[in-house]
């Protein structure tokens, strides 16, 4: 018998901190990778060097994200999952117009998932009852608000949202779960004073760093029955 093609992970904004330790996982089990990414670092060569096919895109106009749509329907027939992890995180200032800030918000987060989810939705279907999946990575703002990034929360409630309308849209081919994370890593600009503060919003005073997300994604991925629904991991923060 011939070998089954391979069906590539997506990743959006696989160049750093989550999204780039997701792109190793998967390489590293022999799971073909697909990452875009805004801007190149050392990372993506890196990550080239490994195998994956690294392709960079201007989600920033909806045409950008439906050239990158197309340029993935290039190099596969089918898609094992959709990582909604590209993300952009901007809080309302005195220097840029509220209707810019929207704009940029909804753009990334709404307008890249929902075009993407639509364009691909061919190379998600046809392998079988739930051998598909598409996770969106939102936040754990999405039920508090932000009083400082209004628009950056509404724009991951809208991704919320769109995770069960897409779950009834694609099931029972294709699996739409969402992943809500608070502070899962530092950056490495992150003072002392920072870092202790950040640490004691969550109940557990710790950063859970890339494992706790990797390992969801995968439970996620092998489920045949999950749908529809949100995972937080956020230390218990909302109940403080």
């Amino acid at each position: 018998m011939g070998k089954k093609p391979e069906r590539p992970i997506l990743i959006t904004g696989g160049g750093r901190r989550i999204g780039l330790a997701l792109a190793h996982h998967f390489l590293h089990h022999q799971q073909a990778v697909i990452v875009s990414f805004r801007t190149r670092y050392p990372a993506i060569d890196q990550l080239e060097s490994a195998g994956a096919i690294c392709i960079q895109a201007d989600f920033s106009t909806d045409q950008g994200i439906l050239s990158f749509a197309e340029t993935v329907k290039s190099q596969t027939a089918g898609l094992r999952a959709v990582l909604h992890n590209a993300s952009d995180w901007q809080a309302e200032t005195r220097n840029i117009a509220l209707s810019d800030v929207l704009t940029r918000m909804l753009q990334i987060h709404v307008h890249a998932p929902y075009l993407l989810n639509h364009a691909l939705e061919g190379l998600l279907r046809g392998a079988g009852h739930a051998a598909s999946d598409i996770i969106h990575f939102t936040d754990y703002v999405v039920e508090r608000g932000s009083d400082k990034h209004i628009a950056y929360a509404a724009s991951k409630a809208a991704l919320d949202n769109m995770t069960r309308s897409f779950a009834k849209k694609l099931a029972p081919e294709v699996k739409v779960n969402a992943i809500a994370p608070a502070m899962i890593l530092f950056n490495e600009t992150d003072d002392a004073q920072y870092r202790q503060q950040a640490l004691n919003k969550s109940l557990m005073k710790i950063v859970a760093g890339e494992k706790e997300i990797i390992e969801l994604v995968d439970y996620l991925l092998t489920s045949c029955y999950v749908t529809g629904r949100s995972f937080a991991v956020d230390g218990g923060r909302p109940l403080r």
